[in-house]
């Protein structure tokens, strides 16, 4: 059903860090209108009175309330996705997925199911895919302006103390935070999974080295894989950078160039070597979130509105829709079997 004649009506489940940002984003777009909030917690402890609509203290007293929405946008921690997301479908309700979209395959592959079964859209928020050097990256991987792919390395170091690993947050809890890969890390198994697919022949080794007393799992990894494609790779993470994050890069070493994407966020092209070709100049990556103590990954939100409103008006295709969603579950299931 496509929707040309008015405003699409958003409505967001999670009124924090990220669900602000959600909220931020709609009403900044003229094709799109903020109806409600729904949050556990009160409209004085969550900061949210300028949005100046109402707030619905749960999911079910929202639907209940019959207000008129289009999409339900869920910001919540990451146990609580898939059940959410289902029963908004069930609903009748298009749903936007904070990443992961779930915390097992099996999870995400219910909520697919649920959203064939009442014919609406999931969409899965990778924000990272709409940067420029991940754009562009894209493009040189499918035109086949590299060759074959020998192998691509991943780095991401960054910092999450106890500025982030509050006692009040459900970061850090096994049941509602998953791990690293899915909160912290997420964006980057997309990203790889985005240019090079699945991968296979995985080895995982995992270190808690600083986060013993604030999570319930790892804050370290190296893991090593091979692509079904073809090439080989690895992912190295710490969540135990003193003070501030340090790094994410991509490194591709291939047939005919490598390439090297780096910054804190994946934002600057640091290297670029590839034989008979030019590099393009890139338009500027947007900063990363900041969260006051802790920095976040790359402010794109604002297309992840877009895409849904193009999709709902019959303009676009989903930039990340829910297979893609499970199959960034699937590997991260994967690699944290791998390392057991």
């Amino acid at each position: 059903m496509i929707i040309n004649n008015r405003k699409i009506k958003f409505a967001i489940i999670g009124a924090g860090h990220i669900g602000k940002r959600h909220a931020e984003m709609i009403q900044r777009n003229s094709q799109a209108e903020l109806v409600a909030l729904i949050d556990v917690k009160k409209d004085e402890e969550l900061n949210i009175t300028h949005f100046n609509v109402p707030l619905f203290s749960s999911l079910d007293s929202f639907l209940e309330s019959e207000t008129e929405v289009d999409v339900i946008n869920i910001a919540t921690p990451n146990g609580f996705h898939a059940e959410q997301a289902i029963k908004c479908l069930e609903a009748r309700k298009h749903v936007v997925i904070e990443k992961p979209i779930a915390l097992s395959k099996s999870d995400a592959e219910a909520v697919i199911f649920k959203s064939l079964q009442v014919s609406r859209n999931v969409f899965a928020v990778m924000q990272n895919r709409y940067s420029p050097p991940s754009v562009w990256v894209k493009d040189i991987v499918e035109n086949n302006t590299l060759g074959k792919i020998y192998s691509v390395h991943i780095n991401s170091f960054w910092n999450r103390d106890e500025r982030y690993y509050t006692p009040d947050s459900w970061h850090g809890d096994k049941k509602l935070d998953g791990g690293t890969l899915f909160t912290q890390f997420s964006h980057f198994i997309d990203i790889m999974y985005w240019l090079f697919g699945d991968i296979t022949n995985i080895q995982a080794n995992f270190k808690d080295f600083k986060h013993q007393d604030l999570t319930d799992f790892e804050d370290a990894g190296m893991v090593q894989f091979e692509f079904v494609n073809g090439g080989m790779g690895s992912f190295n993470f710490s969540t135990a950078v003193w003070n501030k994050n340090m790094e994410s890069s991509l490194t591709i070493i291939a047939e005919k160039g490598s390439v090297k994407i780096g910054g804190q966020y994946m934002n600057e092209v640091e290297f670029c070597n590839i034989e008979n070709y030019e590099m393009p100049s890139l338009e500027p990556t947007n900063p990363g979130n900041d969260y006051g103590a802790y920095k976040g990954s790359a402010q794109n939100h604002h297309f992840v509105i877009e895409n849904v409103i193009d999709v709902l008006q019959g303009k676009k295709a989903i930039t990340t829709n829910a297979l893609e969603g499970m199959k960034v579950v699937d590997i991260i299931e994967r690699i944290y079997k791998a390392s057991k």
